[in-house]
Formats: C-alpha cells, structure tokens, sequence
C-alpha cells in the first residue's frame, strides 16, 4: 500500500511505535533511551516491514540535537563554563588523545594501517552530546559541579571535532599506506588550522559582543507583545537561525552553535521561560534522533565480527570511562564527580557517525570499520544507562559513607544542636525564596541539596546544608526529623517527591511536611504519600487575586468575609 507523506509517515509510526516500546521500558524499569533505540532498529532497513525515510530522519534528529543544545545552553551560563575551564581543558584533550591511542592500538592488531587506526580511534574518543546530556538531564544534575564539567568536556570535544573534520581531507593523502613523501603541504595544514581556529573565535566573539545584546533585546521585545505563540517562535528562530549560520558561515556544528546561542540568551530573565517553551519539541525531536541512531544498526554485525566488536566496546566502555576517572582524580575531583563522568562519557554517538564516514570517503576506513563503529556506537547507547545505574550505586554508597561522617562530626556541631528547625528540601526557584522568609522570622534552618554548586553559597551564608537526593534513604535520617517543626519539599519532581513524603512520615509519624504540586493528580498523589499540605501555584494565585477582589466586601460589617471556594 503507498504511503502519504514521508514526513508524516514517519512521526506517526515512528513516535507511535516509541511510545508504546518506552511505555514498555518504564513499567520494566528500563531506560526510555533503549525503548527508543529500539523503535529505530525496527522501522531500519535491517529489519523487516516498514522501512522509513533514511534521509528525512536524520534532518529531523538535527533539529532535536539543535534545540537540546540550546536548551543545555539556557540553563549553563559563561561563567559557569568558564569556571571549569582548568579541568575540561586539559581533562579532555588529555582522555581524547589516550582514548585514540586505545583505538589505534586495536586498530593495528586488526591489520589496519596506521592512518586508519587514526581515524578509528577518533571515532571511539568523541562521546555522544545527546545521550549524555540527556542523562544529566534526566538525574538532575545539569546544575551541579559534574553537570558543568561534562557539558565543558563535551564542549572542548566539539571543538575537538570540528579542527579533525576541517583537517582529515587535507591530510587524509600523506595518511594512507601508500602515500608518497611531501605529498602534504605543510603551509597548507598550517592555513586549514589557522582559518578553523580563526572561525570558531570569530564565530564565540560575534555571540559574545552582537548576540549578547541582540537576542536578549528581540526576546524582550517580542515578550512586551503579550503573544505567546510569537515568543515561542522567536526562540525557536533563534536557536536554529544561529546553529545555521554557525555551520554555514564559520564552519561550526550545530550543537556548538546552539549552544552558544542558548548560553548567551541564559543571561535574560526571559531564560526560563523560554526553556519552557522549547521544552515540548525539544523532547519530541530528541526522540527522534534516537530513532534514527536505531536506524543505522545492523544487528548482522554481532554475528560477523563478534571479537573485534567486542573490543571495540572494551575501548569505548572500558579503557575510556577509566581513562577518565584517572584524570578527573589527578585534577583532586572526588570520585563520585570522576566516576560519574567517566560512565556518562561511556559510549559514543553522532559525531562518531560522521568521522566514520568521512573516513570512508577519504580512503582510510573500510566499510567494516565502518560497520563496526556504528554497532559499537548502538551497543554502547544500549548498555551506557546499565553502566551508570552500576556507578550509581557506587556512588551512593560513597555519598552514605560520606553523610555517616558528617553525621558523626555534627553530634558536637551546628547540624546536631538544631531544634525545632525547619528542613528544606531544594534550594531552586521556590527554596531559595522560602529559605530568605524562614531566615526573615529566624527559624532555624536545614537545607538538603542535590546541586552542589549551591552548596558553597549556603555554607558562606552559614546554613547548614546536606548535600545529596533526598530520595536515598541514607541521608533523610541525618536532617533531624524527630526534632524538626517541618519539612518543606520544594523540588517540582512530583514522583521523587512522592517517595521523600513516604520516607519521613516513616521516620516522623507527627511532623508537618508542606509540599508543592503543579497538577491536580499530582497533589492528590502527595497527600496519599503523606504530606499535610500540599500547595499548588495555579489555586495560590487564584486565592490571592480573589482575596484582593473582595477585600472591600470583608471589610463591609454584617457581610459574609468568606470567599466561595
């Protein structure tokens, strides 16, 4: 039967079928990332049925790996980026070049010449943005210390890539086995650099000097319209009309682009909202990116070149998150911060893809090494959410042992002498708001904290902090419940909230907890679990706009001051 639309046919089959794979995943407890992984196998040309559109899909993933990096970018601001400068500089030249090493290594027992095992082993060292970024996203930790030096990693990787890809044509001739001397100009190597530096600093200089006054300037003005649906599209025009012009004009990548753009747009006090408003598509067409990663799997592979696929995961999720953890601990980072990075940095993804290809176009891959680098690529997206689940569980091991100490030096200090305090758990938005009024009426005060570059801005106020997810059953029992007057559960994750609320009423059957909700459902959900108040933003604001309405007739005597609920 002839299809319609490929455009069409392809977002209702193929986010259809990873709706219902990823509703499957989440009832199992699998991650969504292999539903979806698993959508683009089926609907691939290496599998049976229905086959989409192999050029319309990747289009479609570009713009989700757009918009994720714009999104990432709105909420990492340049001072963020630059503070972890002195580690994701030299940590990820450093992991590229030994990573490389491993790849060539393998590459030379395989029989390939030295040129090609350069080119494989670049293809092995890049990590995939999106997967990791979307696992940052999905365990909250964008704005801690590990989110802002993977996402600096992954930038420097970037940057990485963009001087290879500029560079590999111009060399790829003196790299291949046959290569005659002198054949490479080196003034020409020497202009290719000069011209690709000298972009990607004109491109971040026009950003940093044009954009930063210019963007903020259209979203504000586009905002005093009052229409949402022209903010809307003004964000979404931003963030692709500059991914564009920083691929067409300056030769630099799309991710890197909106990236940029997103950061310097994180300055406005339109930031949030416009997060906001991209966040729909932004999942949507990061949905599709994975599908078409899925697409590109032939599981044939794993039947053909069994060992050497093998070992090409062993250089992608072994030699590579070790590499990584070495480094992170040579620079004094702890090793939750090490061994978090490494595992998120355990797989390997699009820009693999294109350094694959450009190989093959170049003379120095062959269409088995080719081959290999895609199956290792979906093979380590598949296995990289079991890696991190295991390092996890590492880390939340050492994070007990670490609250156990603290528990034991705060017998005889701040944290042990607070009665009758109130525990806050999240210092975001709505927390930190609560913290200044609690402080206002000198309560005394607990902060539990997930994002540990709040940390340092508390201790400098003097509140005691506990930094960690609440949710773990090791560190709610160190807050002091059974002392406590209240708990306030101020994060927005109505789910982790959830299990937070069940947790405490267990330790304290008595104590108040107040909690926030966004919807119906989930207040009714909170108050099932235990909390004593749930408050929702949407009926606070309607409460107050009523008790202003009504004020006079509350004032009047012999009149009902009661407004109608």
């Amino acid at each position: 039967m002839p299809h319609g639309s490929p455009l069409v046919t392809i977002l209702v089959i193929g986010l259809g079928l990873a709706f219902i794979l990823g509703t499957i995943a989440h009832r199992i407890g699998c991650s969504l990332l292999v539903a979806y992984l698993l959508a683009g196998i089926i609907i691939g040309p290496f599998t049976p049925g229905f086959v989409a559109d192999q050029e319309l899909v990747p289009q479609l993933a570009e713009i989700g790996v757009i918009l994720l990096m714009f999104g990432v970018g709105l909420h990492f601001s340049i001072n963020d980026l630059v503070s972890v400068r002195a580690i994701a500089i030299p940590g990820a030249l450093t992991q590229v070049i030994l990573s490389t090493i491993c790849g060539m290594l393998l590459a030379r027992a395989l029989g390939w010449s030295w040129g090609g095992g350069l080119v494989f082993g670049l293809t092995v060292a890049i990590a995939s943005t999106v997967v990791l970024l979307r696992t940052l996203q999905e365990q909250r930790l964008m704005e801690s210390q590990r989110g802002h030096i993977a996402v600096g990693w992954l930038v420097i990787q970037d940057l990485l890539t963009v001087m290879v890809l500029v560079l590999l044509p111009v060399l790829a001739p003196l790299l291949r086995p046959d290569a005659p001397a002198g054949m490479v100009d080196p003034w020409r190597v020497a202009l290719a650099i000069g011209v690709t530096i000298g972009k990607v600093v004109a491109f971040i200089a026009l950003m940093l000097l044009v954009g930063r006054r210019l963007i903020p300037m259209m979203l504000h003005s586009v905002a005093h319209t009052g229409s949402r649906e022209l903010f809307r599209l003004c964000v979404l025009a931003i963030a692709l009309g500059v991914a564009m012009t920083a691929t067409e004009v300056f030769g630099v990548s799309f991710a890197l682009g909106a990236f940029v753009a997103g950061m310097v747009l994180s300055e406005s006090p339109l930031s949030q909202h416009a997060a906001a408003e991209t966040l729909p598509l932004r999942d949507a067409f990061a949905v599709l990116f994975f599908i078409s990663v899925g697409m590109l799997f032939n599981p044939g592979i794993m039947l053909h070149d069994p060992l050497p696929l093998l070992a090409t995961l062993g250089v992608i999720m072994i030699a590579t998150p070790a590499i990584t953890v070495v480094i992170l601990r040579c620079l004094r980072q702890s090793w939750q911060t090490a061994l978090g990075v490494g595992a998120g940095l355990a797989q390997i993804g699009e820009f693999s893809f294109i350094l694959a290809a450009l190989g093959v176009q170049s003379g120095l891959l062959t269409q088995r090494a080719h081959d290999l680098v895609l199956g290792a690529s979906i093979v380590s997206i598949l296995l990289n959410p079991v890696v991190i689940a295991i390092v996890n569980q590492i880390n939340a091991m050492l994070d007990r042992r670490e609250w156990l100490r603290m528990g034991r030096e705060g017998r005889d200090g701040s944290m042990a002498m607070l009665h009758d305090h109130a525990v806050l758990i999240g210092y975001g938005r709505v927390g930190s708001l609560v913290a200044e009024g609690l402080r206002a009426r000198h309560v005394p005060l607990l902060v539990i904290e997930a994002g540990d570059t709040r940390v340092h801005a508390l201790n400098e106020r003097g509140i005691p902090v506990l930094l960690g997810n609440a949710a773990d059953p090791g560190l709610l029992p160190l807050a002091g419940l059974d002392r406590a007057r209240i708990l306030i559960v101020a994060i927005p994750d109505a789910f982790e909230a959830g299990e937070i609320i069940q947790q405490a009423r267990g330790l304290s059957p008595q104590l108040d907890i107040v909690a926030r909700a966004h919807f119906d459902s989930a207040a009714d959900y909170l108050s099932e679990y235990g909390a004593s108040l749930v408050i929702m933003g949407e009926r606070e604001i309607a409460r107050a706009m009523l008790d202003y309405a009504t004020r006079d007739e509350a004032a009047a005597p012999g009149r009902d001051a009661s407004p109608s609920s």
